[in-house]
């Protein structure tokens, strides 16, 4: 770089009163972490840096990381993001760069948004079998054969992520996990043999519904849920730390029938959810490349049914559950209080939570590992109310 050019960028930074360095490193849009292994997110640790560049007020960071601290007693790691600066990382007893414990039902989110790479992949002719939301979900899951209620055969791969297919809703009280031939309902347990209710009348949290999302993924792709994840997201966005649930066949020799397939269910540090959350604030685009299908994430900014009645086992409000992804603004009961309206999260038990804000430019996660519940809605509104209006 010239004399001159150095003289220009340092001369607009003071105008601007932004830091050269952090005029040279491009705006935020522009900007995306390199993995942790080479440097990972860049961070701001003075206070005035904190409130110029990111926008964020450092006392209110303060109060948030006391109340971390103080919102249970669990080891956890939690982070905040703004115009893709770390401004609060906090972290008792579990690391926000490498714990890649279970982070619960934040799965369902990450699994959703793989299925959504996957249909795009196989609109552009990338897979061995074409697929939409729209389509018919049993036709890509030939394990389910022969269908344990024959109302399986109108659900939709949109109703496997939105909760809508009626396939044992946590509320049912069943089991909640594999082998496979429970999953699928092959077990004689009715409440997985039989829907809960007919698909798209009603509104049932289910994981085991994401079971099959991730069947569906194996068998559009032809490359188990896992090896599919790593490669066409965790890889491009530098994801480098991550553990999967696999479920066996449960025969003599745990394969038989239906074999050893990953679930939807994986572990992941706090920074790295952070890069998926980041990825989809930005449209899904990682640096010059469409990771996540433009597609997708703008349907996750809406409900993706038309169920009215309040889901079945929480009693929240059916219209905030889309792709995975939940919109928390839509929540009842007071809990979508003071949340901006196209906010995007994914809470699971424990405290474990991914969210991004496209309009305040905000992504927070945390992780612990554990089960129980949490104040998640806080957690996203405190952070929101940092960003300097």
């Amino acid at each position: 770089m010239t004399r001159l050019a150095c003289w220009a960028l340092v001369s607009i930074a003071v105008l601007c009163q932004i830091p050269a360095e952090e005029f040279r490193a491009g705006a935020s849009d522009n900007y995306y972490p390199p993995p942790e292994s080479a440097g990972g997110w860049r961070t701001l640790d003075n206070r005035e840096d904190v409130r110029r560049v990111a926008g964020m007020d450092p006392s209110k960071l303060d109060a948030l990381k006391e109340w971390l601290r103080k919102s249970d007693n669990r080891d956890f790691a939690a982070v905040v993001v703004r115009r893709g600066y770390i401004v609060l990382e906090v972290e008792r007893g579990n690391s926000a760069k490498t714990d890649a414990r279970r982070v619960a039902s934040v799965s369902k989110a990450v699994c959703a948004t793989v299925l959504g790479i996957a249909a795009e992949r196989s609109r552009q002719r990338l897979t061995p079998r074409k697929m939409t939301f729209d389509d018919r979900a049993f036709d890509f899951i030939p394990q389910a054969q022969p269908l344990s209620d024959a109302r399986k055969a109108s659900i939709t791969v949109k109703q496997l992520l939105n909760h809508t297919s009626g396939i044992t809703p946590e509320a049912t009280g069943a089991r909640n996990r594999g082998p496979w031939q429970h999953v699928l309902g092959h077990d004689g347990d009715p409440l997985t043999a039989r829907l809960a209710f007919d698909p798209g009348t009603k509104c049932g949290y289910s994981s085991f519904a994401l079971y099959h999302a991730s069947l569906v993924c194996e068998n559009v792709t032809g490359r188990p849920y896992d090896e599919f994840a790593v490669e066409t997201l965790f890889k491009p966005i530098g994801v480098e730390h991550w553990t999967f649930e696999y479920f066996d066949g449960g025969g003599p020799d745990g394969k038989t029938r239906y074999g050893r397939h990953p679930s939807h269910g994986l572990g992941m540090p706090a920074r790295d959810l952070a890069r998926i959350a980041y990825c989809m604030l930005r449209g899904g685009r990682w640096q010059d490349k469409q990771v996540v299908p433009k597609w997708f994430v703008d349907e996750t900014a809406a409900p993706t049914h038309d169920v009215k009645e309040p889901e079945l086992r929480f009693n929240r409000a059916a219209e905030s559950f889309s792709h995975g992804w939940e919109l928390p603004a839509r929540l009842n009961g007071g809990r979508g209080e003071r949340i901006p309206q196209d906010a995007r999260f994914k809470p699971g038990s424990g405290g474990q939570l991914i969210a991004f804000v496209p309009s305040l430019d905000l992504v927070i996660t945390r992780q612990t590992g554990g089960s129980g519940n949490w104040e998640y809605e806080q957690y996203l509104r405190l952070a929101c109310d940092t960003v300097v209006k």
